[in-house]
C-alpha cells in the first residue's frame, strides 16, 4: 500500500467520524452558533489590547495631555469587561450544549449497544465496552467544552494578530513569520505520534476496566483459588504499561514544549532586535514597536499553548474513532412491544429443516450439523446428550440469539426471520441454569418478565414457582435487595425467582435448561409440580441432564456433536440396545 493511499485510509474515515460528531450538535445549534458569537467577541477583544496599549505608550511619549491618556485608560477597562463576559457566556453556553450533547451520545451509544446482536459480545469483554462509554466520551466532554473553543479561540488570536501586526509593520511582519513555518511542522510531526500514544493509553486504560470488572465479578472464584496475588500482578502489569506510555507522552510533550519555546522566545528576540534597528532608522514608532512585542508574545504564547491542545485533540479524535467503531456494527431489529397483535401471536409450532450453525469465531465447525426435527404445538421435548453436544446452541438459533448459517427455523409454518424479532421473543421465556438477577429487588427481578406486573401478579407468580415460601419470611419480603448478581440468595432461591419470573411472562414457548438442578429434594418436587402446571397448554422445550426429570416428554431428542442421533419418547428410546440415550440412562442409574 501506497504512503498516499495509507494516510488516506487514516485520515478520511477520522474525519467522517467527526463529522458524525458534530451532527450531536445540531439540535443545540443556535445556542452553539451563539457561543462561537461570544467566543469571536471575547477573541476580538483580546487583540484590542496590543493596539490600544501600544497608541497609550505613544500618547505618554508624544506627551499628549491627560485628559486623551485617561479616556484611552478608560477605553481599555471597557474592553476588559466586555472580554470578560464574553468569556462567562461563550463557556457558559458551550458547557451547555457539550452536556446535552453528550447526553444524547451516551443514550444514543448505550441504546445501540444493547440492540447488538450477541455475536458482538462474544467479540468484546464488558470492561472495554464500559470504558468506552465512560472513559472515551468524558474525553470528548472536555473537547467540547473546552479543548475546541480553545482551538478556535488560539486560531482567531494567531491569523488576527499577524493581520494587525501586518498592518502596524510588513517588514516586520515577515522577519517574525520566517520562523513560524518551522514551527508548525513540528506541530504536525510531534501531534500526529502523540495521537498515537494517546489511543494506545486508551486502549491500555480499557484494559485495565476490564480486569478490574472481572476480577470484582468473579471475586468469590478468586478467593476460593487463592489467586488474589495473580489478580495484583496482572493488575500491577497493566498500570504499569499505562504509567510507561504516559510517561513516554510526557517526555514527547515536554520535547515538544521545549522546541516551541525556544522557537518563541527566539523569535521575540530577533523581533526586538529588528525592531529596534527599524525603530533607529524612523521606521516604526516606539509606540508600534511596543504593540508589535506584546502581539509577538500574544502570539507566540498561543503557539505554545497549541502543544497541549494539539495533544487534546489528538486524544479526542482516538475517542471517536473507538467510540464509532462501535456504531459501525449492525443492531439487530428490535422494537418495543406493548401487545401483541392478533396475527402475531404463536401456536408454538417449531420445524426445523437442515439446521446448521457455526460461531463467527470458529467458521470452520459446526456446532449444528444439518438438524431437522419437528415440535408440535403444546409438546414437551427434551433435549439430551453429552456437553458439547449443541443442545444450548440449538435453543440459542430458536431465540434467534444467532441465525443459522444454512436451513431453516419456521414457527408455525412462518420463517423465523420474517417474524419481527421482538415479537417472537416477547411469546418465549427461558430459565437458564446459571442463573444471572439484577441487583435490586426480589419484586423488580420477578416483575422483569412483565414490567407492568402489579404485586399481586408478582406475589401470585412467586407462590406458582413456590417461591413465596421463603420470600415471605425476609424481613423486607418481596423487597429484600438480593446483592449484585443474586449473591444474598442460594442456587436454589435463584433459580426459583427465575422460575416465577418466567411464570409472569406467561410465554406461549417455554425453554428450561435444568431449571431445577440447584435445588434440594422437597423444593425440586414443588418446582416440578409448578413447572408441570406452567408448562400444560405451552410447548416446552427442556434441556435435561438428569434423565429421571423428562420420563414424560412427548418427545426426546438425542444429540451428539452438533447432530440429532437419535429420537423418540423415554420408553422407545430405551428399547434400542446400542443407542446413546439407552447408554447414558443406565450411567446415570448405576452412579
Amino acid at each position: 500500500m501506497s504512503d498516499d493511499n495509507l494516510k488516506r485510509k487514516i485520515t478520511l474515515p477520522g474525519l467522517r467520524r467527526l463529522s458524525r460528531l458534530f451532527q450531536y450538535l445540531k439540535p443545540y445549534k443556535w445556542t452553539y452558533g451563539l457561543g462561537l458569537l461570544f467566543l469571536f467577541g471575547s477573541s476580538a477583544t483580546s487583540l484590542l489590547f496590543p493596539k490600544l496599549l501600544g497608541e497609550l505608550v505613544e500618547y505618554g511619549n508624544s506627551g499628549k495631555l491627560g485628559a486623551e491618556i485617561n479616556r484611552l485608560a478608560l477605553i481599555l477597562v471597557l474592553v476588559l469587561v466586555a472580554q470578560s463576559l464574553f468569556s462567562y457566556f461563550r463557556i457558559y453556553l458551550f458547557v451547555q450544549v457539550a452536556e446535552r450533547a453528550l447526553a444524547d451520545l451516551r443514550r444514543h451509544t448505550f441504546n445501540h449497544l444493547i440492540r447488538l446482536p450477541m455475536k458482538f459480545f462474544q467479540q468484546r469483554r464488558v470492561g472495554e465496552l464500559n470504558s468506552r462509554i465512560s472513559s472515551d466520551i468524558t474525553l470528548l466532554q472536555d473537547a467540547l467544552t473546552s479543548t475546541l473553543a480553545e482551538f478556535i479561540r488560539q486560531i482567531i488570536i494567531i491569523s488576527g494578530g499577524i493581520v494587525l501586526m501586518a498592518v502596524t509593520s510588513v517588514k516586520l511582519t515577515l522577519f517574525m513569520l520566517a520562523v513560524v513555518p518551522g514551527v508548525f511542522l513540528l506541530v504536525g510531526f510531534f501531534g500526529r505520534y502523540i495521537r498515537k500514544l494517546s489511543k494506545k493509553a486508551q486502549a491500555q486504560v480499557a484494559d485495565s476496566n476490564t480486569i478490574v470488572e472481572e476480577t470484582l465479578q468473579g471475586v468469590q472464584s478468586v478467593k476460593t483459588f487463592t489467586n488474589e496475588f495473580f489478580e495484583m500482578k496482572r493488575y500491577r502489569d497493566i498500570t504499569e504499561d499505562i504509567a510507561q506510555t504516559g510517561i513516554k507522552n510526557g517526555r514527547v510533550r515536554g520535547a515538544f514544549s521545549s522546541f516551541v519555546i525556544l522557537g518563541i522566545f527566539g523569535t521575540m528576540v530577533a523581533v526586538i532586535w529588528k525592531g529596534a534597528a527599524l525603530l533607529s532608522s524612523g521606521e516604526i514608532t516606539t509606540g508600534e514597536l511596543f504593540s508589535f512585542v506584546i502581539y509577538t508574545v500574544f502570539i507566540g504564547g498561543t503557539i505554545g499553548g497549541l502543544a497541549d491542545v494539539f495533544a487534546k485533540v489528538q486524544k479526542f479524535i482516538g475517542a471517536t474513532e473507538d467510540l464509532f467503531d462501535i456504531f459501525g456494527e449492525t443492531p439487530e431489529p428490535v422494537e418495543e412491544v406493548r401487545e401483541i397483535p392478533a396475527s402475531g401471536h404463536l401456536r408454538g409450532h417449531i420445524r426445523l429443516n437442515e439446521v446448521s450453525f457455526a460461531y463467527p469465531s470458529r467458521t470452520d465447525v459446526n456446532v449444528i450439523d444439518r438438524i431437522s426435527a419437528e415440535i408440535r404445538p403444546g409438546s414437551l421435548v427434551a433435549l439430551v446428550g453429552p456437553s458439547g453436544a449443541g443442545k444450548s446452541t440449538l435453543v440459542n438459533l430458536l431465540l434467534r440469539l444467532y441465525n443459522p448459517v444454512s436451513g431453516h427455523i419456521l414457527f408455525d409454518g412462518q420463517e423465523a426471520e420474517k417474524i419481527p424479532l421482538s415479537v417472537l421473543r416477547a411469546q418465549m421465556a427461558v430459565v437458564p441454569q446459571d442463573i444471572f438477577l439484577f441487583g435490586g429487588s426480589i419484586r423488580e427481578n420477578i416483575a422483569y418478565g412483565r414490567l407492568d406486573a402489579s404485586a399481586e401478579m408478582v406475589e401470585e407468580a412467586a407462590r406458582r414457582a413456590n417461591a413465596w415460601e421463603f420470600i415471605s419470611k425476609f424481613p423486607q419480603g418481596p423487597d429484600t435487595l438480593v446483592g449484585e448478581r443474586g449473591t444474598q440468595l442460594s442456587g436454589g432461591q435463584r433459580q426459583r425467582i427465575a422460575i416465577a419470573r418466567a411464570v409472569l411472562k406467561d410465554p406461549r414457548i417455554l425453554i428450561l435448561d435444568e431449571a431445577t438442578s440447584s435445588l434440594d429434594s422437597e423444593s425440586e418436587r414443588l418446582v416440578q409440580d409448578a413447572l408441570e402446571k406452567l408448562m400444560e397448554g405451552r410447548t416446552s422445550i427442556v434441556i435435561a441432564h438428569r434423565l429421571s426429570t423428562i420420563r414424560k416428554a412427548d418427545l426426546i431428542l438425542v444429540m451428539d456433536q452438533g447432530r440429532i442421533v437419535e429420537k423418540g419418547t423415554h420408553e422407545e428410546l430405551l428399547r434400542s440396545a446400542d443407542g446413546l440415550y439407552r447408554g447414558l440412562s443406565e450411567l446415570q442409574y448405576k452412579s
